[in-house]
């Protein structure tokens, strides 16, 4: 059965940290391209951060360079997330996504929430 878990969400305070992982199961996951997603309330949901399945190649959304860092490990079959300088507008419910040769796996979302 195939899972991708994401965990780490939370409460954090304006320029504060978080990291957020994504445990993935059921699947190859060391030959899958993973993403980060985030869906603001109101909003479409946006791509953050793409990380290539040996994970040399990385991408990121203007809104978040500089400030986020995805990273993944093949043998324990997982993706980060690590988040600095967090600012309100991050606040979404951020997702997982796992995509190769048309299979396309997505979690169930982890909710950070920015605030003072």
């Amino acid at each position: 059965q195939v899972q991708l878990v994401e965990s780490g969400g939370g409460l954090v305070q304006p320029g504060g940290s978080l990291r957020l992982s994504c445990a993935a199961s059921g699947f190859t996951f060391s030959v899958y391209v993973m993403n980060w997603y985030r869906q603001a309330p109101g909003k479409e949901r946006e791509l953050v951060a793409t990380i290539s399945s040996a994970g040399g190649s990385t991408n990121y959304a203007d809104s978040v360079k500089g400030r986020f860092t995805i990273s993944r490990d093949n043998v324990k079959k997982t993706v980060a997330l690590q988040m600095n300088s967090l600012k309100r507008e991050d606040t979404a419910v951020y997702y997982c996504r796992a995509r190769w040769s048309g299979n396309d796996y997505w979690g169930q979302g982890t909710q950070v929430t920015v605030s003072s």
